[in-house]
């Protein structure tokens, strides 16, 4: 059956998902000249229309417009690249987003129907409120102890403890680098860095695993500031700059309090050290990244703004070429992926028969039984 749409549809459907004519073509098995002769005339089968679709991460309706929609996040969109706004938002992001929506709203309803008292933690905070007074609340009501951290072998530990910390008090964190479960549709850390739902009965983090594990423990702390604030938002959360949102940048400020004290920090500065060595030796002091070290150093004054910049794009740099060798299988697990503490509920509850398995799989992204079961006895959950 012949299928007749707006060719800029079909160009529209490619750019969205971020493909060339030849990475198209060959995820629909056709010659790349196929594509761009659909992409000239609009005409193409049904088949193959709905095949373009599945390898756009499109919904098929869409197509038959007569103009490309426009798609704006569900939620507050803060991202800016060098304060400007960014392009429109992937078809991985939306997907990731609502998925994750999906997820918040099955553990609203849940600790509704067992009765479950809200977060005062959440909103409790304003917009512009001290930075040094909001990071100590949020490290007490977590248990973030700064000496605790300091016995841990690593920083790699530190985020580890950090996560956990946030999900014993309530808070879903999610943590991929992918859409769902599917590898080979990887989230880009340069579109966004992480997003924060603000809810009184199930709040939600959640931090890109694309990105370096250095930019991870940053990224979590921002997300809990808005959490804090009652603020939803996406972030991209880069120290380097300065960001053109107020909440942003009084984020960003409460999260490298958070991380590192500035009192303590410039109690620790050895004067006359190189910097290399000196961020080296604070970044295992305080059991965070070098990133931050970094950030912190020059907002104590110790470093003007173009040393800083050049600075961080090296260690940068650095970091992300270690990244394909550093990953981990904690960063992999599916648990992580979906939050520990969503994963324990929503086993607890398929095995008590109040959920179905056709709806747990969904929301956690995997097609199996067994795959589910072998996650059961992974969590040991207790109810």
């Amino acid at each position: 059956m012949k299928a007749t749409v707006s060719p800029n549809l079909l160009r529209w459907a490619r750019e969205r998902a971020s493909l060339t004519l030849d990475a198209l073509a060959k995820s629909m098995h056709v010659q790349s000249d196929r594509v761009e002769e659909w992409e000239e005339s609009g005409e193409l089968t049904l088949k193959q229309l709905e095949k373009l679709a599945k390898s756009t991460y499109t919904p098929v309706g869409y197509l038959f417009l007569t103009e490309p929609p426009v798609e704006k996040l569900p939620i507050p969109d803060l991202r800016t690249m060098r304060n400007r706004q960014i392009r429109s938002p992937s078809p991985n992001l939306l997907d990731t987003i609502h998925i994750c929506q999906q997820r918040q709203a099955w553990y609203r309803d849940y600790l509704r129907s067992d009765g479950a008292p809200t977060k005062s933690f959440v909103g409790s905070v304003h917009i512009g409120a001290g930075v040094v007074k909001t990071a100590r609340t949020i490290r007490q009501a977590l248990n973030f102890d700064i000496d605790a951290r300091r016995q841990l072998s690593t920083w790699a530990d530190a985020l580890r403890q950090f996560i956990a910390q946030a999900d014993a008090a309530g808070i879903l964190v999610m943590c991929s680098g992918v859409v769902r479960n599917n590898n080979r549709r990887k989230l880009d850390p340069d579109e966004f860095r992480g997003f924060a739902m603000a809810d009184p009965l199930a709040p939600l983090v959640f931090i890109n695993g694309a990105d370096t594990k250095a930019a991870q423990m940053f990224t979590l702390a921002h997300e809990l500031a808005h959490i804090w604030a009652g603020e939803s938002a996406v972030s991209d959360s880069d120290a380097r700059i300065q960001p053109a949102h107020r909440i942003e940048q009084w984020c960003n400020q409460v999260a490298a309090e958070m991380l590192v004290p500035i009192e303590i920090l410039q109690a620790q500065l050895s004067s006359g050290a190189e910097l290399a060595e000196e961020v080296q030796r604070l970044a295992g002091y305080f059991k965070v990244s070098t990133l931050v070290i970094l950030l912190r150093i020059y907002e104590s004054g110790r470093l003007s703004q173009p040393a800083f910049r050049r600075a961080y794009d090296a260690e940068l740099g650095r970091l992300r070429a270690m990244r394909k060798g550093t990953g981990g299988d904690f960063y992999l697990t599916q648990a992580v992926r979906v939050s520990k503490r969503f994963a324990r509920a929503l086993v607890a509850d398929t095995l008590e028969g109040r959920t179905l398995y056709r709806d747990a799989l969904q929301l956690l992204g995997i097609s199996k039984i067994e795959s589910f079961q072998e996650l059961g006895r992974t969590l040991k959950p207790k109810i």
